[in-house]
C-alpha cells in the first residue's frame, strides 16, 4: 500500500505557482475571499487560503459581510467584485447561512472570475472539454493527485461515490474526458443506488465523496484498487483536546491494507483543493491580461 501524499504534491504545485507569479508582468493576481458568518470550519479554510495566497504572491482580499446580509445585498457585493478590474478571482466560501440561496450566489460570480468553478458556464465547459473555463478545485485536485501519482485512468473502471455539483458530478466528467490521464469508464453511485458494495467492488479507482464518516468499509473495495477519500468529517473523540478527530469517508484502518494507493485524511485531497484554487487564480490573472 502506498500513501498518496497530498501535502507533498500541493507543496510542489505552490512552488511552481510562486515562480509563475514572480514572472508575471504588472500587478500581482488578486483573489477576493468572501466569507459570511463565523462557521469554525469556514474560518479555518479561508485562513489557509489566505496563507497560501500570500506564500505564492497572490493578494488575498478578505471580505467579511455581516451574517445578517440579505440575498440582494450579497448579490450586489458580488456584482461590485465582478466589475472591479483589480480583482481576478472571486471565492464565496460555503456553506452560506441558510437564509441565502447558495446556488444563486455561485451563478452570480462572473464566469471569468469564477475560480471556484461553480458557475453554470464553467461546469458546462467541463462537459464540453473546453479548457478556457475553470474546473472546480477539489475535482481538479483529484485529477492532479492521480496524474502525479502515476495513475492513468485510461481503460480503468472509476466509481464515484457521490453526485454533488462540487465534487461528484465534475470529477466524473473529468475522468470521462478524451485526454491524457483520463478516458476512464465511469459509474456514479449515490444514496439511491442498489447493492452499492457490489458496484464499488468493481472499481479500479474509487472516489469517495459521500460526506459520511468511514462509510466505505473493506467489503466495498477490490484488492489493488486506488482509493481517493474526499470526505472531511468531524467525529467526537474525548481523547482529543478539541473533542473531535477528523476522518474521511473511508474506514482507513481496514481499507488501506487492500489498496495499491490511498489518500489519507487529513493530508490527502484537502491541500490539493487550496493549491488548485491558487492555480485557477493565476490562470484568471493571465487570461485577464490578454
Amino acid at each position: 500500500m502506498q500513501l498518496i501524499d497530498g501535502n507533498r504534491i500541493a507543496t510542489a504545485i505552490v512552488a511552481e505557482l510562486k515562480a509563475e507569479v514572480a514572472a508575471l508582468p504588472g500587478r500581482r493576481p488578486c483573489l477576493a475571499l468572501v466569507r459570511v458568518g463565523d462557521d469554525p470550519a469556514s474560518v479555518s479554510y479561508v485562513r489557509k487560503k489566505e496563507q497560501t495566497a500570500a506564500e505564492i504572491g497572490v493578494e488575498g482580499r478578505g471580505i467579511l459581510p455581516p451574517v445578517t446580509i440579505t440575498q440582494a445585498e450579497l448579490e450586489s457585493l458580488i456584482d461590485q467584485l465582478n466589475a472591479d478590474p483589480a480583482v481576478d478571482g472571486i471565492l464565496v466560501q460555503s456553506p452560506l447561512p441558510k437564509h441565502l440561496d447558495e446556488l444563486a450566489i455561485f451563478r452570480r460570480v462572473a464566469p471569468h472570475k469564477d475560480v471556484d468553478g461553480f458557475n453554470t458556464l464553467n461546469l458546462g465547459k467541463v462537459a464540453q472539454e473546453d479548457d478556457t473555463g475553470f474546473v472546480a478545485c477539489t475535482p481538479a485536485g483529484i485529477m492532479e493527485l492521480l496524474a502525479r501519482s502515476g495513475v492513468d485512468l485510461k481503460g480503468k473502471h472509476v466509481v464515484v461515490l457521490g453526485r454533488s455539483l462540487i465534487v461528484g458530478k465534475p470529477v466524473a466528467l473529468l475522468a470521462l474526458q478524451k485526454r491524457a490521464g483520463a478516458n476512464g469508464t465511469v459509474t456514479i453511485c449515490h444514496s439511491g443506488t442498489r447493492d452499492l458494495p457490489a458496484i464499488t467492488r468493481l472499481a479500479d479507482v474509487l472516489i469517495a465523496a459521500i460526506g459520511r464518516a468511514e462509510f466505505v468499509t473493506a467489503d466495498m473495495v477490490k484488492p489493488g484498487a486506488v482509493v481517493i477519500d474526499v470526505g472531511i468529517n468531524r467525529v467526537p473523540d474525548p481523547t482529543k483536546k478539541s473533542g473531535y478527530r477528523l476522518t474521511g469517508d473511508v474506514h482507513f484502518p481496514t481499507v488501506a491494507p487492500l489498496c495499491a494507493q490511498i489518500t489519507p485524511v487529513p493530508g490527502g485531497v484537502g491541500p490539493m483543493t487550496v493549491a488548485m484554487l491558487m492555480k485557477n487564480t493565476v490562470k484568471a490573472r493571465k487570461l485577464g491580461a490578454i
